[in-house]
């Protein structure tokens, strides 16, 4: 395999050393002479305007571009907003050639250029906005909107699915300007053809106030706007997968969608028991996890989804099922509705062991745990958006959101805990029922209103969310403590709880345009804040079989009420190399608790006049060059339970007990970024830093008994903080048929935490390290390899402890290969292999995880047929290592093993009435 790969490696490096010919000039203003920066500069086609190259000028509106030979007729186009497009024909390119200084003409429509679209260029930037044109760019026609933005400088998807755009993190995707099933964008990345789209825009993440009211985006994230082929926005298309394998795996899927002009309805529904959402068109491995399909995300738990839904039941194997609806239309001028619904099912299994090694300031001790979990997950989730521009001035935004849910959870674990010479101090075993249902509505309603002045704005925003979740909790356990002569804590008990949160905030801005570039705004936010959580606990009554004996030491009831005024007055300054935006206030709390145990009422209240602050900068140095840096100061409360003096036994091994002296978090925000990407030559890097200082911070004061059982209350302490700094690099390389894509990252974690552990305070600064090597080789349309390697370095140094550091490291390497030849074959592998340095013994420090696939596509490549196994080596785990201040933590959980599938899939698409007919798409060679 090393063998393989290093000789792949020194293909690819050779083939750069071919013959190419080089083309390069100048743009300026044809009457100023002004230099002309990112105008798209492009060869294509005389014969059938297919788009060869392209390239971007740079800031002194100098270009250059390498391509190979050409011996037929070309075409040299310039594409800049605002001039008239210029088109020079050539004979052939067959050797080099400077251009010179080329003039552009102001076009007499200078709001926008008006272009043949079958001249559009492959990439385009605007004011705000970068617009690539899709059919530019080469993707095989089987492939989804993931691999087309793959394509695009500049833009790059990880291996968790994250997308960065010049660096910057994407947040939204939408289609058509609306979200499609939710505004994360993974569905559409996973489940839409890439053939259907005509544009793919990025812009800067607004919120919905400030796109109402025509405001610099406050975020530093970037979102992605597809636009539908206008052939494609009326006809019927979708894909069904089915597959059944080994060990009684199973997949199916299914995407319907109908699309007539505004009118789209789609339909998404899944099944399977290989932890998948089941949606992904993946033209290899279809739903199989473990590699290249990433675009939903993995929590810390295991669970997975996408966006606010939640598949999996947590660590383990998950079967889940899910259908959902998206809907979008215009009802009537000016109306635009937006929803979709969503029902998921998911059944989660797990057989977990872990080793915790636990730090006091005198020794340390061991705790061990086996555990066998059970999870089912029910829910529906309705999702709405309705848009009335009520005319040319006024517009409103309603956005109301449902959902409901239903959690059963199984636990039947043990755990024991030894000292430093072995010896036993407690042990603990427990059977629990969990059985909970929530529901949660939330609203959000935005007006906007346009005043005579230009740049003079009313907005209202009112938002609220409301919670109810109530569970019954049965327990038998048995806790035996081993020192001291405390009695054992033997239970057999039904909890009832029920927690309800109320939440409704207004804000209320009014801004007043200076001049041009200057805006004054004043405003107020209120919110009101509504939590309480009553837990009832009940014995079992052995004569009467029934949990019916009042347990008051277990039953206790919580509850706060936060009301929060800012009044806040602040400026923006928007220019056209940058904005900069202030707002500055008080935030007048009043701060509401009450409790009630064994008896007793008892009551606190507190106010708080804390400022408020929260400042940006946006600067662009030039097209290709920017800076974003923010500042805000916070405050976050403690919740009723850390603040009142009661105490809670409901854990027997863990007593909690609130401290009504305790003050808020305070803390200072921060963060700075550079983007330099140069479209001329498709590179680019970024760096970013940014952290929070803490000017109060509340943390957990444990003390333990001989028995190692633990008792909690919060305190405060000043002077911690948190920080990350990172950079990354990458580069785009296209040269005769061959596209080389290189990329390099580094991030790092560095954070000062402290805590009290039995009266004394204890330091834990902790260091993170992550580079990251990436480089991809495509040739052609044939083959594609991808490797990448990645290590993350972990250390923590303590004080106040016999355990003076911990470290770890962790290094993964992967290579995916794609082979699309002989023709309507495919034949894709993804190969991983992980080492973790330092976990315990008893733990598999190293694994391999292989994946395989050979696809045959036919009937006019409607149907795909596949052979697929997961992990062929069956050396699969999920061993890992967590430090934190206070413990290190192995642990081990099921996973996934080797299974073999075979897979069948049938798409249809039918536009305007006919049949899809495969169309030409423009390639950049």
């Amino acid at each position: 395999m090393k063998k393989l790969y290093w000789l792949l490696l020194l293909i690819c490096f050779s083939s750069i050393a071919q013959n190419s010919v080089k083309l390069k000039g100048k743009l300026v203003d044809g009457g100023s002479l002004i230099p002309l920066e990112a105008a798209t500069v492009y060869l294509s086609s005389v014969k059938d305007s297919t788009v060869i190259d392209y390239t971007i000028t740079d800031k002194n509106g100098f270009f250059a571009m390498s391509t190979k030979p050409i011996s037929n007729p070309v075409f040299l186009k310039v594409s800049y907003m605002g001039y008239q497009t210029l088109k020079k024909e050539i004979k052939a390119i067959l050797e080099d050639k400077d251009f010179g200084t080329l003039n552009l003409i102001e076009s007499s429509n200078v709001l926008g250029e008006v272009i043949v679209k079958s001249e559009a260029p492959p990439i385009r930037i605007k004011k705000d906005t970068l617009e690539f044109n899709a059919s530019s760019f080469k993707v095989r026609p089987d492939s989804n909107v993931e691999t087309l933005l793959k394509q695009l400088p500049g833009v790059e998807i990880d291996t968790d699915g994250k997308i960065t755009v010049n660096g910057k993190e994407v947040n939204q995707i939408l289609v058509n300007g609306k979200p499609f099933f939710n505004k994360d964008g993974k569905i559409a990345l996973q489940s839409l053809p890439s053939d259907i789209i005509n544009k793919v825009q990025i812009s800067d993440t607004k919120t919905k106030k400030e796109e109402l009211a025509g405001q610099a985006a406050s975020s530093n994230n970037a979102s992605i706007n597809l636009t539908i082929d206008e052939d494609k926005n009326k006809g019927f298309f979708g894909k069904f997968t089915g597959g059944y394998g080994t060990d009684d795996r199973y997949e199916s899927s299914a995407l319907i969608n109908y699309f007539k002009n505004k009118r789209k309805i789609s339909v998404l529904a899944s099944s399977n028991n290989i932890n998948s959402t089941g949606f992904s068109m993946d033209e290899v491995f279809d739903n199989m996890g473990g590699g290249r399909n990433s675009s939903y995300y993995y929590s810390s738990d295991g669970s997975f989804g996408i966006g606010n839904m939640r598949f999996g039941g947590g660590k383990g194997i998950t079967r889940s099922n899910m259908i959902g609806v998206n809907y979008s239309d215009e009802w009537f001028k000016n109306f635009d509705p937006n929803g979709s619904y969503f029902f998921t099912n998911s059944s989660s299994e797990n057989l977990n062991r872990s080793k915790q090694v636990n730090f006091l300031p005198t020794g340390n001790y061991t705790t061990e745990s086996t555990a066998k979990t059970k999870e089912d997950r029910l829910g529906h989730n309705f999702n709405f958006s309705f848009e009335y521009k009520i005319d040319s001035t006024a517009t409103l935004v309603v956005a109301p959101k449902f959902n409901s849910s239903n959690r059963k959870y199984y636990n039947d674990s043990f755990e024991s805990s030894k000292d430093e010479s072995n010896q036993l101090l407690n042990e603990s075993s427990s059977n629990t029922f969990d059985d909970s249902d929530k529901t949660t509505f939330s609203n959000e309603i935005n007006f906007n209103k346009k005043l005579k002045k230009k740049g003079r704005f009313l907005s209202l925003v009112f938002e609220n969310e409301n919670s109810n979740e109530q569970s019954n909790d049965t327990a038998l356990s048995k806790t035996i403590f081993y020192k001291s002569g405390e009695p054992d804590d033997v239970r057999n008990q039904l909890k009832k709880n029920r927690n309800l949160t109320d939440s409704y905030s207004g804000e209320i801005e009014y801004t007043e345009p200076i001049n041009d570039s200057l805006k004054a705004r004043i405003g107020i936010d209120y919110k009101w804040e509504k939590a309480s959580d009553d837990r009832k606990a009940f014995d079992f009554d052995e004569t009467a079989q029934m949990y019916s004996v009042n347990n008051e030491l277990l039953t206790n009831f919580y509850q706060s009420t936060t009301k929060t005024w800012t009044p806040k007055a602040g400026f923006g300054i928007d220019k056209k190399k940058y904005s900069f935006n202030l707002n500055v206030g008080p935030s007048i709390i009043n701060f509401d608790n009450s409790s009630l145990y064994l008896a007793n009422e008892t009551n606190l209240n507190k106010n708080y006049v804390v400022p408020y602050a929260n400042a940006r900068l946006n600067f662009k140095i030039s097209k290709s060059q920017s800076i974003w840096s923010s500042y805000s100061y916070n405050v976050s409360l403690p919740s009723a339970s850390q603040v009142l003096p009661i105490n809670n036994l409901a854990d027997p091994l863990n007593t909690y007990v609130g401290n009504p002296n305790l003050g808020l978090n305070k803390y200072h925000n921060m963060y700075f970024n550079y983007r330099n990407y140069d479209y001329s030559t498709r590179s680019g890097y970024s760096v970013y830093f940014g952290g929070s200082i803490y000017d109060n911070q509340i943390v957990s004061s444990t003390s333990y008994d001989a028995n190692r059982k633990r008792t909690i209350t919060f305190d405060d302490v000043s002077g911690t903080y948190s920080s990350w700094i990172g950079t990354n690099w990458n580069k785009s390389i296209k040269k005769d048929g061959n596209t080389y894509k290189f990329g390099i990252s580094m991030s790092g974690n560095f954070s000062l935490m402290k805590g009290i552990t039995n009266g004394a305070l204890f330091d834990a600064k902790s260091i993170q390290l992550g580079p990251r090597l990436n480089f991809t080789y495509e040739y052609g349309e044939l083959l594609t390899i991808n490797p990448s390697y990645s290590l993350t370095y972990n250390e923590t140094n303590y004080t106040n402890y016999l355990v003076k550091s911990a470290s770890n490291v962790v290094h993964k390497f992967n290579i995916q290969t794609t082979n699309y030849w002989p023709k309507n074959w495919v034949f894709g592998n993804d190969f991983g292999y992980t080492y973790n340095s330092n976990i315990a013994d008893g733990f598999k420090k190293d694994f391999y995880l292989w994946n395989t696939s050979l696809a045959y596509s036919f009937y006019n490549k409607k149907m795909t047929a596949k052979v697929k196994v997961y992990d062929l080596l069956n050396q699969n785990q999920s061993a890992t290592r967590t430090i934190n201040p206070t413990t290190i933590t192995d642990e081990e959980n099921i996973v996934l093993k080797r299974y073999l599938m075979f897979s069948l899939s049938y798409k249809i698409e039918k536009f305007a009435g006919k049949e899809k007919r495969s169309r030409s798409r423009f390639m950049i060679n």
